[in-house]
C-alpha cells in the first residue's frame, strides 16, 4: 500500500466504515454507570499512571458515578491486556496503555494470550511523547551535531554505546531504526527502564540514548546532556534548537509513543462514544494541557476511529523493522 491513492482510498474506507457502524447504531445516551475501573499496567508515579489518575478523576464526575485506577503492572505491560479482555463489555473498563503494548509486542512476544485487534476496542489517544537522540559527557563537547556524532561514531566504535529502556522496548527498537536509516553503528545496552539508562548516559557509561523527551529536558537544561535530533515531525517545542529527524532528511524516524485508552472487545458504541467525547473535553482543558507538557508530553487526542487506524498502521510499520532485527525476547 505505497501507492499515495491506495494509502488515500484504505483511509476514505476504514473511515467510511467507523462513520457508517456509529451511524447504524441505535441513538441511545450512554446511562451513567457506577464504577469505572481504569486498568494501568505500570506502577504508581509513572507518566502512564498519571495519565491514567486524571482520566479517572475527569469520567469519575461525568460518566461514571466513580472511577478507580488499578494498577497492574507486570509481563511488561502485557497483563493488564488480559485482565481487560477478561472484563466485562458492559463500559466499566478502560484500558490505559502505550501504544508499543500494542503495535509491537504481536512481532515481539509469540504467542500472545490477546489479539490487539480482536480482543480491543478502540477509544482515544490521550498523549503522546516524542524522542530525541541525545549524547552524556562520554562524548566531546565539539560534538554538536547528529553528523558530528556519526562521524565520531565511526572513529570511536567501541565507544559507539546506546543505553535503552530495556531489550524489546520502543527506545530499544528505535535506536534500532535510527541506526539502520543513517548509517551509524550504535551498540545497544539494554538497563532496567528509562531512569537507569539516562543515569548510565549522564555519569557516561554510555555514549547515547534514544530518550523520552520529557525524562530528557530537565537534564539537557542542566547541561548534562546535549540533544542532537528529535523526532518529531516539526521543531519540538521542548527543544527548539534542536533539529528533528525529519528536517536532516530521515523521514521513517518521525516517531512517537502514544497513549491510547481501549475497551474491551463488543464494548457498546454508546459507551466508547461516552468516553470519547469525555477525552476530548479533558484534552481541551488548559491544566491538563501544562501537566502534560511538564511530564513533556503532548495533549493528543482522536476519535475511535483514528486510533484504530494509528493501531493499524504502526503495527504494520514495526513489524518489518523487528523481524530484521533478530530480536527474540527472553520471556
Amino acid at each position: 500500500m505505497n501507492h499515495p491513492h491506495a494509502r488515500r482510498n484504505f483511509l476514505q474506507s476504514t473511515l467510511a466504515i467507523g462513520a457508517a457502524a456509529t451511524l447504524g447504531a441505535p441513538a441511545r445516551a450512554q446511562q451513567r454507570i457506577d464504577i469505572l475501573l481504569v486498568l494501568c499496567g505500570y506502577p504508581p508515579g509513572g507518566s502512564v499512571d498519571v495519565v491514567s489518575r486524571r482520566l479517572a478523576e475527569r469520567l469519575g464526575k461525568t460518566y461514571a458515578r466513580a472511577a478507580l485506577v488499578e494498577n497492574k503492572p507486570g509481563a511488561a505491560g502485557r497483563l493488564v491486556i488480559d485482565v481487560l479482555k477478561a472484563s466485562a463489555a458492559d463500559g466499566s473498563a478502560l484500558l490505559v496503555t502505550p501504544g508499543s503494548v500494542v503495535t509491537m509486542y504481536p512481532h515481539i512476544y509469540r504467542p500472545l494470550s490477546y489479539d490487539v485487534f480482536a480482543d480491543l476496542t478502540p477509544v482515544a489517544m490521550v498523549a503522546s511523547t516524542e524522542f530525541c537522540l541525545a549524547v552524556g559527557p562520554a562524548v566531546p563537547a565539539a560534538v554538536q551535531s547528529l553528523d558530528d556524532f556519526s562521524q565520531w561514531c565511526r572513529a570511536n566504535p567501541a565507544l559507539a554505546n546506546c543505553g535503552n529502556a530495556g531489550a524489546g522496548s520502543f527506545p530499544h527498537f528505535l535506536a534500532l531504526l535510527v541506526a539502520r536509516e543513517t548509517g551509524m553503528a550504535l551498540n545497544h545496552v539494554p538497563y532496567r527502564g528509562g531512569s537507569a539508562a539516562m543515569l548510565a548516559l549522564t555519569s557516561g557509561q554510555v555514549s547515547t540514548a534514544l530518550a523520552t523527551e520529557g525524562s530528557a529536558l530537565a537534564l539537557e537544561q542542566a547541561g548534562k546532556l546535549r540533544v542532537l535530533a528529535t523526532s518529531a515531525v516539526q521543531r519540538s517545542s521542548f527543544f527548539p534548537k534542536a533539529p528533528s529527524f525529519t528536517e536532516l532528511g530521515y523521514r521513517n524516524l518521525a516517531q512517537r509513543e502514544w497513549f491510547g485508552a481501549f475497551m474491551p472487545r463488543q464494548a457498546s458504541a454508546s459507551a466508547v462514544a461516552a468516553v470519547a467525547s469525555e477525552v476530548r473535553g479533558m484534552l481541551s482543558e488548559a491544566d491538563v494541557r501544562e501537566t502534560w507538557a511538564r511530564m513533556g508530553l503532548i495533549t493528543t487526542g482522536s476519535s475511535p476511529a483514528e486510533l484504530q487506524l494509528a493501531l493499524r498502521k504502526e503495527h504494520d510499520f514495526w513489524a518489518p523493522v523487528i523481524k530484521a532485527s533478530g530480536f527474540t525476547p527472553e520471556a
